[in-house]
């Protein structure tokens, strides 16, 4: 079944245009990555599997265990509030808003993309300069002012602020950037060595362009935060993507019992027939741990199945590119 995998992949890839890379990893070190379309259109440049690609939300999952390394150091806790650590900043974040709340989309917070409201993925939604958000502290404005939407700790509702509160709380409990502290603690202890955080208009020759759609020359740069924080932003490679995955589960990220605690699923997600942990999604009933990123110009999933040992990432440079070759594989 792994080897079919790959087969189904390139067969949904090649009927749907898909461009992106495609990786399978199996259990007995056998590795198939396949690369199809452009990484820049304007000058004819093909997608190799070498590429750096946009991660999107699952650069979330770095977020979370950026947070669990410092849970490994005593320095936070799940049950930590936050409240303390924002001082008299996001003074609408309720007092009762914990740490594991804000990793598993229960903390109820205001959200400064509100996913709820619809739209098109490829929509102009952030409401400041886009060069301004180069850091965490530079996000504190575009989320001041959001009222709480639920009480805390009551339901499930994505939330991308959430993670950027994340990120400046780990900042301020670990003395560090957002930044350092992923390369420190996540990236390099999982020898992801080609993945990172570039600010968008200092990109590298080895990074695909993000397209809006499936044809035509119009890229993403203008809907991005300058550099990514804690809800997304990072580029990497389907290489470092397996990386990972190996690193994560062989404990070298952080210990077993706080990846334990930040893939437990806490929420049952009927919309996209999953289930969410604190950072990271879950099959509905698999023991598949997931994360998955959306963001215009960008789409993918990784993945991780502990149950055949078998690891996949599916990452297309365009909006929606992703999710027609990943419909042909079963996430139950």
């Amino acid at each position: 079944m792994p080897h079919d995998l790959m087969s189904q992949l390139d067969a949904a890839a090649r009927s749907t245009g898909f461009s992106g890379v495609v990786r399978i990893d199996r259990p007995d070190g056998e590795s198939e990555s396949r690369a199809y379309g452009w990484a820049d259109r304007a000058r004819g440049q093909a997608m190799t599997v070498d590429h750096r690609c946009g991660l999107a939300s699952i650069s979330k999952g770095f977020t979370a265990l950026a947070v669990g390394a410092l849970v490994d150091d005593g320095l936070l806790s799940l049950d930590s509030p936050v409240r303390p650590v924002l001082g008299d900043d996001l003074p609408l974040v309720d007092d009762a808003v914990t740490v594991g709340q804000l990793l598993s989309h229960t903390a109820g917070i205001g959200d400064y993309i509100d996913e709820s409201a619809g739209g098109d993925i490829n929509d102009y939604v952030v409401d400041r300069p886009l060069h301004l958000l180069g850091t965490t502290e530079a996000f504190v404005p575009l989320l001041d002012g959001r009222p709480q939407v639920s009480p805390p700790g009551s339901t499930f509702a994505y939330c991308n602020s959430g993670f950027v509160v994340l990120a400046l709380v780990a900042e301020r409990a670990s003395s560090l950037t957002f930044h350092d502290l992923v390369e420190q603690r996540v990236l390099g202890p999982a020898g992801m060595v080609s993945t990172g955080y570039p600010r968008t208009d200092e990109i590298s020759g080895d990074t695909a362009l993000g397209y809006l759609e499936e044809a035509g020359d119009r890229t993403n740069a203008l809907h991005l935060p300058v550099r990514g924080n804690g809800d997304g932003g990072a580029v990497g490679t389907v290489a470092d993507l397996a990386a990972f995955w190996s690193a994560l589960f062989a404990g070298r990220v952080v210990t077993l019992p706080t990846l334990q605690a930040l893939t437990e699923p806490v929420s049952h997600v009927e919309g996209d027939h999953m289930r969410y942990a604190r950072g990271f999604w879950r099959g509905w009933s698999s023991q598949t741990v997931l994360l998955e990123g959306y963001d215009a110009g960008v789409s993918g999933r990784t993945w991780h199945d502990p149950a055949s040992g078998v690891t996949g990432s599916v990452v297309a440079n365009t909006s929606n590119g992703a999710w027609p070759v990943l419909e042909a594989l079963s996430w139950a």
